[in-house]
């Protein structure tokens, strides 16, 4: 018998410190994802693109479902999605599938980490709607980031949940594939797994939770190895640390055929993560000292030295707008690097008024009111103009069209600058290409993002560096200023430990 299963996504991830908010515009243009799309657009913009809902519909199709799909869309990461943006996607979502009629399972593409200006756990409510329309005994799986912190609602709500195994997230894609799986075996067996889930007691950097780094890689390794026999499904979510509220920390989850079976991977995936804790660190430098040590490796390097300006990732919550790093590289006089991606709507619209070879004196960038920055005043050569189109081809965005908005190459002494209108994480080499800089014939690359960048950048870099300049996403969490975290959380991995202000009593007359 034919199986009916709806599909939908709603992604973000959630800075609750970031500067500006997500809007119903943000998810309406995608920014690094597809653009909001509904019913048969999804089917036609999804296949053979690295997300969630691609993997699903792969799945779906070797299946033989007969597939509804009512919603998916994505907005770059930034503060708490807007009230009226969180509604009116929500809301279409589960008017969708409490109209679709009779359906054998649900399988969701969504983050994990987001937050609405009045909702702390936006998945968690998201499913806690559609599982009111759809009742107790429609199975309901669910493709999540590694980043997501996971809440109990979420937990309770859903059958099972399963998270990215990569960061790069280079297998999104493959993780909706498993989602749906796990729907396939829902819906053949006729009722729920076991599940454990268990929450561990210590924020992680996001810069040192790549998977092509230890301890990160060994972690996923065995919980991968843990599936199998009465193991269904296991997964590791490393957090995102910029969270300000109780739920906010790296989680482990374990479905199985038996409670005891889930209990005992779920223990000793938590076990794995707690002995790991010392090992994740790593090596960041300040704005000025890295820039010098790129210079230096340069000199006798036969590729691009790589900067990440972690603090600035537009990836966890940054407007790609601050100008420390290119800073940096004028001081020290740097030749032959490129910065991306500038966003700065004013420099591009006044660099396309001007014309290619015209030279401008505009202010750029440095709007994010983040303490230590501001804008950069110079004269720039118009090297290069663009409408923004570009098709991001790396391991990352897997194939994904985009536009970022009337966009330019600025030149100021040897430093280029890739400028754009809309936000987008710079994690694919054509994130350079569609305005002209070629990134393997740069000495230095300064990228806003934190890690997703490795997966098209490691190839062609002599290093990669991670450098700190003022900005909305500090490298370690302890550097946020948390009110509502769980009481006696660690703000990093063997660092200081959150203790909640407590009102002091009063008596009563």
């Amino acid at each position: 018998m034919v199986k009916r299963v709806a599909l939908a996504g709603f992604l973000h991830e959630t800075n609750t410190f970031a500067p500006s908010k997500a809007t119903l515009a943000h998810f309406e243009q995608g920014g690094g994802y597809l653009p909001l799309s509904r019913g048969p657009e999804i089917l036609e913009r999804c296949p053979g693109v690295n997300l969630g809902i691609s993997g699903a519909l792969r799945r779906a199709e070797e299946s033989g479902w007969e597939t509804v799909p009512v919603l998916w869309c994505g907005a770059i990461p930034s503060a708490h999605v807007e009230r009226g943006a969180y509604e009116t996607i929500a809301a279409e979502i589960v008017d969708g599938i409490a109209s679709a009629g009779p359906l054998d399972g649900i399988c969701l593409d969504l983050h994990g980490a987001m937050v609405a200006e009045y909702l702390d756990d936006g998945e968690g409510e998201l499913i806690a709607r559609i599982r009111k329309v759809v009742g107790p005994n429609v199975p309901i799986t669910v493709s999540l980031d590694l980043h997501g912190n996971i809440t109990e609602q979420m937990f309770q709500q859903a059958d099972l949940l399963v998270g990215f195994r990569t960061y790069p997230h280079v297998d999104m894609a493959e993780t909706g594939y498993r989602a749906a799986v796990q729907l396939d075996r829902l819906m053949e067996r006729g009722r729920p797994f076991a599940k454990a889930m268990r929450r561990l007691p210590y924020l992680i950097p996001i810069a040192w939770q790549c998977t092509s780094m230890q301890p990160a890689k060994g972690l996923y390794e065995e919980v991968a190895s843990l599936e199998g026999g009465a193991v269904s499904s296991t997964s590791f979510f490393t957090g995102f640390p910029a969270a300000d509220f109780d739920e906010c920390a790296p989680t482990v989850f374990a479905y199985a055929e038996t409670q005891a079976e889930a209990d005992r991977a779920a223990d000793r995936m938590r076990d794995l993560v707690l002995a790991a804790e010392s090992a994740f660190a790593g090596r960041a430098y300040e704005a000025d000292e890295g820039v010098r040590e790129a210079m230096r490796i340069a000199e006798k390097a036969s590729k691009p030295v790589v900067i990440a300006d972690t603090q600035d990732n537009p990836g966890a919550g940054g407007d790609s707008n601050t100008t420390g790093m290119l800073r940096a590289l004028v001081k020290a006089d740097a030749q032959d690097a490129a910065l991306g991606l500038m966003v700065d709507a004013v420099a591009a619209r006044a660099a396309h008024e001007a014309g290619e070879g015209a030279e401008i004196e505009i202010s750029l960038g440095g709007t994010s009111g983040i303490k230590g920055d501001a804008p950069f005043e110079g004269r720039f050569l118009v090297e290069r103009l663009c409408n923004g189109d570009l098709h991001a081809t790396g391991p990352y965005y897997g194939g994904t069209h985009m536009n970022v908005g009337p966009s330019a190459c600025l030149r100021i002494g040897g430093v280029r600058v890739a400028v754009s209108s809309h936000k987008a994480q710079m994690a694919d080499q054509a994130m350079y290409r569609f305005v002209g800089i070629e990134p393997t014939e740069m000495k230095i690359l300064v990228n806003k993002s934190s890690v997703h960048f490795r997966a098209d950048f490691e190839p062609i870099a002599e290093t990669i560096l991670v450098c700190t300049a003022p900005g909305p996403m500090p490298l370690s969490p302890a550097d946020l200023p948390f009110q509502r975290l769980a009481d006696g959380m660690r703000l990093s991995p063997g660092g200081p430990v959150f203790h909640r202000r407590r009102e002091p009593q009063t008596m009563e007359a």
